[in-house]
């Protein structure tokens, strides 16, 4: 029993510190990435929230979410933390970029979700989702 309890323990000396790190590096770059995103969209996410646009609320958070899907993948894929670094970050300037182009393909929505029309902000954090599943696919080879 001994011998199972310092494996386990050294299991436990060698990776909560990796895992520390990881998550660390991953919650880093998604705070970045939101925060580049927010500061970019001509509407302020953050205050319609908190003025309680249900609508605001549901485009916010499923930005957050898709900018955290192809994070994941590519944490499951890095062999090293500048690995994950590396393909973290492309990732969510991939993100970024595919969410201003889905934010001008579909122009009316962001007013609307403005307005707090639950139904376009549902239409643009699902059109968001889609293409997270996509790049995270295309990020995992």
């Amino acid at each position: 029993m001994d011998k199972i309890w310092t494996a386990v323990w050294r299991s436990l000396e060698n990776g909560v510190p990796n895992v520390l790190l990881d998550v660390g590096i991953c919650t880093a770059l998604l705070i970045v990435a939101v925060a580049i995103y927010i500061w970019m969209t001509p509407w302020e996410d953050l205050k319609l929230v908190q003025s309680g646009n249900t609508a605001a609320g549901v485009a916010l958070g499923g930005m957050i979410l898709a900018m955290a899907i192809p994070l994941a993948f590519s944490l499951k894929l890095s062999t090293h933390w500048i690995d994950l670094v590396v393909w973290g970050t492309f990732s969510l300037i991939l993100m970024i970029v595919v969410f201003f182009a889905i934010d001008l393909l579909l122009r009316g929505l962001p007013a609307r979700i403005r307005d707090g029309h639950v139904g376009a902000a549902i239409v643009l954090a699902s059109a968001k989702l889609a293409m997270a599943a996509l790049i995270a696919a295309a990020v995992s080879g």
